[in-house]
């Protein structure tokens, strides 16, 4: 069976002498180029990830001295600004939606008026 290589040869050689040739070659040819590239790329990835030097500094460390301070703050609020804003906007947001379906509960069973 010839390889990628002497497939794409094999083609371009038909195409030079001026004979006709099918489109099948050519989409075989892409489609065992596709396969090759999705069989490689975990080999090439678990080689790439076990041969390099680790290029940031761990801060889990770091992150797990924050979280287990007592400071006398809530877990989901020890982050920061970011985690205060968050959840603010979680529980404006949810406390909004309770009240817009209790509205429209209500609205509901109320009986329409007969005008």
């Amino acid at each position: 069976m010839p390889t990628c290589r002497q497939t794409h040869v094999l083609v371009e050689s038909e195409v030079k002498r001026g004979g006709t040739f099918s489109a099948q070659p050519i989409s075989v040819y892409y489609t065992l180029i596709g396969l090759f590239q999705m069989l490689s790329l975990p080999r090439l990835a678990s080689r790439a990830f076990s041969t390099t030097v680790r290029q940031m500094k761990n801060k889990v460390p770091d992150r797990q001295k924050v979280f287990l301070e007592d400071n006398g703050l809530p877990v989901h609020i020890k982050g920061g600004t970011t985690d205060v804003l968050l959840y603010r906007l979680t529980m404006t947001i949810t406390l909004a939606g309770t009240g817009f379906s209790l509205y429209w509960l209500l609205l509901a069973c109320m009986p329409k008026s007969k005008a």
